[in-house]
Formats: structure tokens, sequence, C-alpha cells
């Protein structure tokens, strides 16, 4: 009986139906795994990027360090050797990667301490005012975008116009009038440091991030309009409402979920543009941020700080936009299935 069950149960699915369910299954792992590899690669070639653009520099780079004075051959031969300046350059690559995945990543010629300790020290204040610009980005960004979609006429206009005049806005300009207004004429938001932490931080940070973000605002919303009036005439959109479902409904299911993917791309790629370019607002309203410390690295030549930062840096906007496209599949499986292209 047992032969007879074992000879007359269901054999798995073979032939080319059985091979087109593992491939589909398989698609999104090896989706993932792309995106992985990737980020790596990225992330390798910017290392070589990073500290190979220092030997660009003309000199020596322990005269460098001396900032212009005239030592002793023995010290300056001291100095090249306790730097490790006397090695090969892919020996000192290799040394300073190997020394980066450790947490080690060097020591500041300027502030005479670990290059991580400097860092940790402004790094919290940039995030908190690059998160809180990205939530102007996408909250105002969303709102302003929807809202034009939905009202032809004199509104969508009457946005448009505005966005384009708020996009044409340099972050300096915009933080000189908001300071002007908000905090000089108002009186309403500080103009200066970043506050003791909690909510304190936050009303010192609103100003900043608005200046931030001002110009990413208007690229954010304007996208989203495009992605919105593209979708609202989609053949699946007219059927949905000729079904008698509420305009809400059709906007929140039909328009917006299917809108979201390229909003969700240029979203990203601004947020994680944040970082090049928090150094001006930093120092307009004195943040000790990592923006305004790479400014200084850079004037001093402290080359250690400056590569940690540009790393930092450059490692956050790769990842960001790797997040995004893992997110990417969530919203439009074709993606991870190879059958619609960003």
């Amino acid at each position: 009986m047992a032969v007879m069950d074992q000879a007359q149960a269901p054999a798995p699915p073979q032939g080319p139906a059985g091979k087109g369910v593992k491939s589909r299954a398989a698609r999104p792992a090896a989706y993932i795994t792309k995106k992985v590899f990737a980020l790596v690669a990225t992330l390798f070639v910017a290392s070589l990027a990073v500290f190979f653009s220092r030997f660009l520099v003309p000199g020596d780079p322990a005269r460098f360090l001396l900032r212009g004075r005239s030592p002793k051959p023995e010290a300056l031969e001291e100095i090249t050797r306790q730097f490790g300046l006397d090695k090969p350059a892919w020996e000192q690559y290799l040394n300073w990667l190997g020394g980066i995945l450790h947490g080690d990543w060097g020591r500041s010629l300027t502030y005479r301490q670990d290059v991580s300790d400097v860092l940790l020290g402004r790094l919290p204040t940039t995030l908190q005012l690059v998160a809180l610009a990205a939530v102007f980005i996408t909250v105002l960004g969303l709102f302003a975008g929807i809202v034009a979609s939905l009202n032809k006429g004199f509104g969508d206009r009457f946005i448009l116009i505005t966005l384009t005049a708020a996009g044409a806005v340099p972050p300096f300009v915009a933080a000189i009038a908001l300071v002007a207004l908000f905090s000089v004429g108002l009186g309403w938001f500080p103009s200066f440091g970043s506050g003791d932490g909690g909510w304190d931080r936050i009303w010192h940070l609103t100003l900043p991030a608005l200046a931030l973000g001002i110009t990413y605002i208007a690229m954010v919303a304007r996208v989203t309009r495009s992605s919105m009036n593209e979708q609202l005439l989609r053949e699946h959109v007219e059927v949905a409402t000729s079904r008698g479902l509420t305009r809400g409904s059709v906007v929140a299911r039909h328009v917006l979920r299917n809108a979201l993917g390229p909003i969700l791309t240029v979203s990203g790629v601004l947020v994680a543009g944040l970082l090049v370019s928090s150094a001006i607002i930093e120092r307009t309203f004195g943040l000790s941020g990592i923006g305004q410390l790479l400014v200084q690295s850079i004037d001093r030549l402290d080359f250690a700080v400056v590569q940690a930062i540009v790393m930092v840096v450059v490692a956050a906007f790769v990842l960001v936009n790797t997040v995004v496209d893992l997110i990417q599949p969530l919203i439009d499986p074709r993606i991870a299935a190879g059958t619609e292209s960003r």
C-alpha cells in the first residue's frame, strides 16, 4: 500500500511551469543581492577615490602637516615615519581601510584627538538637522504636490508658481529671510545655536531645517504633482471612479500608491544630498555639525578629518539610495520581478 501511495502521489511540477515558479521566487533574492553587491562595490570605489585624492595635492604631505614650518631633516623624517608616509601608497590605503573597519579613523592634527571622537561630537547635530529637514521635505512636498494635482485651475497655477519661486531660492538666502521674519520680526524661533536637547533642540533647528529643505520641498512637490497627474489619466482610475468609489478612496488606493515610485526615488536622492549642503546652513545658524567641520578641516589641511567626513557622507548617500531601491519592490513588485524598470 505504501508503495502504491507513493506511486499515486502527485509529482512536483516539472517543465516550464515548475521552473517559472522557482524563477519568480528567486527574483526578489537576486534583486536584493544585486543591490547589496552594488552598495559594497560603490563604497569600495569611493574609498579608493577619497584616499588617493590626497596624493593629487601638490607638495609633500609631511610638510602640510607642519603648517609650512621648516623643520630639521630628522624631525621631518620622524613625522613621515609616524604617520606612515614612508610606506607605499597601496600599503597606506590598506592600513587606512583596515583602521576604518575597526573604528579607527586616524588622528586629527587640529584637535589632537581621534577623528572618531571629533565626529561623534559633531555628527548628532547634523543628523538631527537632516532628519528634521527630511520630515519637512516629505510632508510639505507631498502635501503641496497632492493639493496642486487635485485642484486644477487657479489653485494649481498658484502652487506651481510658488514652488518655482521657492525652488530658485538659494539656502543661504532662505536662511536670511527666515531669520528676518520669524526670529527678528516675530520672535518665534531662535536664530543661533542648536539648543539643549529634546523640544528645545527641535525649536532651535526648525528654521535651519526649513532653510536647508526649501529647495527640495519644491522639487518633491513638482514630482508629486507630475506623477499624480499621470496616474489620474490611467484607465484603472476611471474604472474605479465609475464603480462609485469615493474620491478620497480612489486617490489613496489607486492614484497616490501608484505614484509613489518616482516620488520615493527623488525623495531618497534629495534627502541623501542634504548632508552635502548642510555646511552653509550650519555656518549661518552657528551649528556645530560635520558640515561646518568639513569646511574648517579643508581650510586647515586636516586630511584625516576630511577623509572621514567625505566617507561618512558618501556612505550615507549610497545607503539611503540602496534602502530606497529595496523599498521600491514593496510598492511595485514588478520591479523585483524585472518587468518594470525604474
